[in-house]
């Protein structure tokens, strides 16, 4: 049996690179060393489940199969994720690789010591528990439309097993360990943050949607609430891309790769301003709105912004010798306008940010006299030159330190 089943995974056609990925290639190497002697069988037996257990837990030799089969970027998964659908031939080719690839999912140390042409030692069973869905304990190969299906709502290859990416001189970087703040460990600015999650599931609904500008003090939680919708949405197929200011220019070069895909794109720009005669002040007019190529109805920008008005402006601009003032003027605030929302935060007063202080004090579950509590959090933000919710949290955080070491606050 283990020779049958290494002849089949070599036969594999539209899953064929899994048989390059770490766990099916060990797996391959075990059945090929069934016949083999006692030592070279044991040492391939340790390799595969060395690397079995390298994999997420529980290690499971199906799980670790099917999440292979699922982040796959083949000819089968690329076009159920586009627009267009998988001729019958392909859909064919994939549900055979599928159940063998079932079938291989299923492989035990059982089959593998009936196969054994010598004695083997006490050797222990690996994992072999059935994965979530949409591959559970039926024939894979039956579920090729689940499979289908899958691909259209979440993508395929990097696009299905990450959900954040950096955009930097023209490649896409997974971020492999993103930011895990949710919406609910963001206090205050409710108004605002609302506004951004109703126009976030707009977009995400299938309905039009508008770009947005996070504006106002440093500190207040603008790009945290921008990484929170992302970890809050990801499931219902949001992604999101980060741009650097300076690689604004391949803005068209970005969203024409993403363009025909079947997840939503935020492309979040932190920290956005601009000099005058910057080439990327244009570039990213032209994507907001007034381009000859339209933004893809899959891609939304949201912006954060420490300035109303992008583009910097001085007084000497202000005085300068340029006949149509006026012009120069519109063009300073000509960028911001083409954000169809902007969300103003500010710094919170004292009430507010002891109010703040209060919120985090109860989701930690802090058994300490609120008035003392309260009274180190202003000398904390005194000591730091204003308050926000980032002191905030700071502030929690060396709280949280102290009275694990046994200090009063």
């Amino acid at each position: 049996m283990p020779l049958i089943l290494l002849s089949e995974l070599r036969s594999l056609t539209v899953y064929r690179h899994l048989l390059e990925k770490p766990v099916l290639r060990a797996l391959c190497k075990l059945l090929e060393a069934s016949q083999a002697d006692a030592v070279t069988l044991c040492d391939c037996y340790g390799a595969f489940c060395a690397t079995l257990n390298a994999t997420p837990a529980p290690h499971s030799l199906a799980q670790a199969i099917a999440a292979d089969i699922l982040t796959d970027d083949n000819p089968f998964s690329s076009a159920c994720s586009s627009e267009r659908r998988p001729d019958p031939a392909l859909f064919a080719a994939a549900r055979r690789d599928l159940s063998i690839l079932c079938e291989a999912s299923r492989f035990t140390l059982q089959s593998l010591q009936n196969a054994a042409c010598s004695d083997l030692p006490e050797l222990l069973p690996w994992n072999t528990d059935a994965p979530d869905t949409p591959l559970d304990t039926g024939d894979w190969g039956s579920q090729v439309e689940d499979i289908a299906a899958y691909h259209a709502r979440y993508g395929c290859g990097r696009f299905a097993q990450h959900r954040a990416f950096l955009w930097r001189a023209g490649r896409l970087i997974p971020v492999e360990h993103p930011d895990p703040i949710r919406l609910h460990n963001l206090k205050s600015y409710e108004y605002q943050r609302q506004i951004a999650i109703d126009n976030t599931l707009a977009f995400l609904n299938g309905f039009e949607a508008n770009n947005i500008l996070f504006y106002g003090d440093r500190g207040t939680g603008k790009s945290s609430t921008v990484k929170a919708l992302l970890n809050e949405y990801a499931d219902a197929g949001l992604r999101m891309i980060e741009v650097p200011k300076e690689y604004l220019r391949e803005l068209p070069d970005l969203t024409e790769q993403i363009a025909g895909l079947p997840m939503k794109f935020i492309l979040f720009i932190d920290d956005l301003s601009f000099n005058a005669n910057d080439d990327n002040f244009a570039a990213l007019k032209a994507v907001l709105e007034g381009g000859l190529a339209s933004r893809p109805a899959n891609v939304l920008i949201y912006a954060t912004s420490n300035r109303r008005h992008l583009l910097k402006e001085t007084f000497s601009d202000r005085d300068g010798d340029e006949v149509h003032r006026g012009d120069t003027v519109q063009e300073s605030v000509s960028l911001s306008d083409r954000f169809g929302i902007s969300l103003t935060f500010l710094l919170p007063d004292k009430q507010h940010f002891l109010e703040i202080i209060g919120q985090m004090a109860d989701d930690a579950g802090l058994s300490v006299d609120r008035d003392r509590l309260l009274a180190a959090a202003e000398r904390w933000a005194i000591q730091r030159g204003g308050r926000s919710p980032r002191y905030a949290r700071q502030f929690m955080i060396d709280v949280q330190a102290r009275l694990a070491r046994g200090e009063t606050i």
